[in-house]
């Protein structure tokens, strides 16, 4: 079996790519940016030449939160092409290929995807755009038995917040870890049925400023 995982090289993306490995799959690392379109198309392209794909996970994604003003239009611009355009754009690349394979597309979003927060705007509408992508698809997608998924995740463990002002607290029950989140994507992959929309929560929640 043969998966796409993007935002392989770190967190929840590195998580989900080991536990696919595990289980049998070949993980594809795409090398185009996923802001260039016309090299992801040709990627694509060649990657779905002599076979063809059984699961699509976009797990990529950038984050900033600050008053919206504060924020560059080219930081404004890369949270949409990475959050939201690039996942839009790899369905659609895939889309054919995923059919004949009655596959799965698993979209990570945010618990920021399904609330409202301070200095969370452009995270949480690139992110909410991606879930509602993620459920008019599975609608679309019924009758071709193509699964959709969409996954929202609370506070995570993960270099996600390097750059940031906040981070989890150091209490194992106020953050989530990229191997529970990758084993839950592997139980969502097995799954009989289709879950279409799951969020992920810690008991706690606790955050610490640095």
């Amino acid at each position: 079996m043969k998966a796409i995982v993007t935002g392989y090289s770190s967190g929840i993306g590195k998580a989900i790519s080991s536990i696919l490995e595990e289980n049998s799959y070949e993980v594809i690392r795409l090398k185009s940016r996923l802001d260039d379109k016309k090299s992801l198309e040709l990627e694509i392209k060649n990657i779905l030449k002599n076979s063809d794909l059984n699961l699509l996970v976009n797990c990529a994604g950038v984050g900033v939160f600050r008053p919206h003003e504060e924020i560059s239009l080219e930081k404004i611009q890369e949270l949409i092409d990475v959050n939201l355009t690039a996942p839009i754009i790899l369905s659609n690349l895939c889309l054919r290929s995923l059919k004949k394979t009655k596959g799965h597309i698993i979209n990570i979003s945010s618990i920021e995807a399904t609330r409202h927060s301070k200095f969370s705007a452009l995270y949480s509408a690139t992110k909410a755009g991606l879930r509602s992508f993620s459920l008019a698809l599975f609608e679309e997608l019924r009758k071709a038995d193509v699964k959709v998924t969409n996954v929202n995740p609370d506070l995570t463990k993960t270099n996600f917040f390097d750059e940031f002002s906040f981070e989890p607290s150091d209490n194992k029950n106020a953050y989530l870890t990229p191997e529970n989140i990758a084993k839950q994507i592997l139980e969502i992959v097995n799954f009989g049925g289709v879950i279409t929309d799951i969020t992920l929560r810690p008991q706690r929640l606790e955050i610490k400023k640095k």
